[in-house]
């Protein structure tokens, strides 16, 4: 299958969602174990802030294209690498954005290694953030990651990054991929956590029900996701059928 076909054209260029709040969709990538890696759609999500600082979240590449729209958005401030496997375009955005502050979620440098030589700030805590005032952070500690969770509160849009995943079977390349991902609890329409990521949450079971209630509590009108089809309505319903493994606990 082509990838165009896999992926959500037109990429490399900011799509409106919400006022003040746009997606980025990139290119295919592929990841899982060295003899099988599945490919997986990307996408970044970038929200304005006042006096137009952009906070940039899960970048894709910055392609030359890209780079001119961006310039018309605003000016971005932050970067952010959300959970420890989201960071590869971090190094080419601070590169062409040295003044942006870059935020970290735990573990990135370990899994990242060479490819991200730079000093970012530590994504862990709630509330301590520039854009505090705009968008609320919850970090979500998982036994084999931290994801943290960002809420852009004017305009009621929930950004994910792993938590949940939900790939339409039409993009997906082949017969064994499309079981895989109905295995794996990541097929559109019934997309959730992955669930080979599910036992390193449910590890500390009361604060991911937790997460998830407060997730449900903002009340999001739409839920950003950063694989597969993303959810333009009816956030809390997502949030509650996506969640149930851990809400029935």
């Amino acid at each position: 299958m082509h990838e165009s076909l896999q992926t959500y054209p037109p990429l490399n260029t900011p799509k409106p969602v919400a006022d003040d709040v746009w997606i980025v969709d990139g290119p295919l990538i592929r990841f899982g174990p060295r003899w099988f890696r599945m490919p997986f759609p990307t996408r970044a999500t970038i929200i304005r802030l006042p006096d137009a600082q952009l906070f940039i979240h899960s970048p894709t590449p910055l392609v030359a294209e890209l780079k001119a729209e961006i310039a018309s958005l605003g000016a971005p401030r932050w970067i952010i690498g959300p959970n420890r496997i989201h960071y590869w375009w971090i190094p080419e955005w601070h590169a062409a954005y040295p003044d942006a502050r870059i935020y970290l979620a735990p573990r990135i440098a370990e899994q990242a290694g060479d490819r991200l030589m730079l000093d970012g700030e530590p994504l862990e805590s709630p509330t301590g953030y520039p854009w505090d005032a705009s968008i609320a952070t919850l970090p979500i500690p998982g036994g084999y990651m931290t994801e943290i969770v960002f809420f852009h509160r004017a305009s009621r849009t929930l950004v994910l990054t792993d938590l949940i995943e939900n790939f339409e079977a039409g993009k997906v390349s082949s017969p064994l991929m499309r079981l895989l991902t109905w295995l794996g609890g990541v097929r559109d329409p019934d997309g959730s956590t992955p669930s080979d990521l599910r036992s390193s949450f449910a590890r500390n079971g009361a604060a991911m029900k937790a997460a998830v209630a407060q997730m449900i509590v903002w009340n999001p009108e739409r839920i950003i996701l950063a694989h597969g089809r993303w959810y333009d309505r009816d956030g809390c319903a997502e949030l509650r059928r996506a969640f149930r493994w851990i809400l029935r606990r």
